[in-house]
């Protein structure tokens, strides 16, 4: 399997107020977030949803402009409740909206085949979720710790 050579962007989350953060990346992007019910700010699990609609819709966007036209509109819902007792989120669904009226019964079949195997295969943030990962966390908390 190939490497991912591309540069990515530094990303980090820098603390505004009570459980409020804002996102920020090195290509200039920013995104607030905050606790659920807080005007004007994503939660956490809202930006998790929200990435895996954005990937889906990028990995759906080639093949769809192919045979839909560059200017073809769509949309992807996502949801999912949260289970508390273990904070995780059991299931999401995704809702992809498209429309394929002017095509075929044939064709609009082999198109949401295309579509399907582009998102089983490029989409990473679902990928990643399917899969699971490993997170590995450091906690630097600018204090020097040495062994006697």
């Amino acid at each position: 399997m190939a490497t991912d050579v591309t540069t990515h962007p530094d990303l980090w989350v820098e603390r505004t107020g009570t459980r409020r953060y804002r996102g920020y990346s090195s290509n200039g992007a920013t995104v607030e977030i905050g606790s659920a019910g807080t005007e004007g700010t994503f939660t956490p699990g809202e930006l998790l949803k929200i990435a895996l609609a954005a990937c889906t819709g990028m990995s759906t966007d080639v093949p769809l402009a192919r045979r839909l036209g560059d200017d073809f509109d769509s949309t992807i819902r996502v949801s999912g409740d949260a289970d508390r007792d273990n904070e995780r989120y059991p299931l999401l669904e995704e809702v992809l909206e498209v429309d394929f009226s002017e095509l075929d019964e044939a064709a609009a079949q082999r198109l949401l085949t295309v579509a399907a195997r582009a998102i089983d295969t490029v989409c990473t943030v679902g990928r990643t979720l399917k899969s699971g990962t490993q997170v590995e966390l450091t906690i630097d908390t600018g204090v020097s710790t040495h062994s006697a």
